[in-house]
């Protein structure tokens, strides 16, 4: 079963169970993936499905970042839930360490120097990370192994 069968399955589900907030999240998540086939103008792969979930899972987090800062924990409230459901459709996510390791992989693959190779190495990382790991934390990684 592809990952948009999956969503579309347990977006019915909810529907069936009167989970209001997992049925409006989910199908904004389709939405979503709907609106990224469309702009690709072919069928999502796994990995852009995926990065359409991270994409809606930064999101959220910005959000709650605002609403808190703004005062408002009834929404950072309702973002949290969203960022719930969202979450349990990634992968699981890299720590620090394993980053750490695909970084030094990439570096030696792709023969980086320097700080001025940093394109080089962040493309295909990204590639092979995509929403397995959080974007800020494979730049600071990137930029720490190739400035020391």
């Amino acid at each position: 079963m592809s990952f948009t069968e999956t969503i579309a399955g347990d977006l019915k589900n909810s529907m069936r169970a009167r989970d209001a907030l997992r049925t409006s999240t989910l199908r904004m998540l389709t939405a979503a993936l709907n609106n990224a086939r469309i702009a690709a103008g072919k069928p999502l792969s796994e990995g852009d499905a995926l990065a359409v979930v991270g994409k809606e899972v930064k999101q959220r987090r910005d959000s709650i970042e605002q609403f808190q800062q703004g005062g408002r924990q009834d929404l950072a409230d309702k973002e949290l839930a969203e960022l719930a459901i969202l979450e349990a459709y990634l992968p699981q996510q890299l720590g620090r360490d394993e980053v750490v390791a695909e970084v030094r992989a990439v570096i030696a693959q792709v023969g980086a120097a320097g700080p001025t190779d940093k394109g080089k190495v962040m493309g295909p990382l990204m590639e092979k990370l995509r929403g397995r790991a959080d974007g800020r934390l494979v730049n600071e990684v990137v930029t720490e192994l190739l400035s020391g």
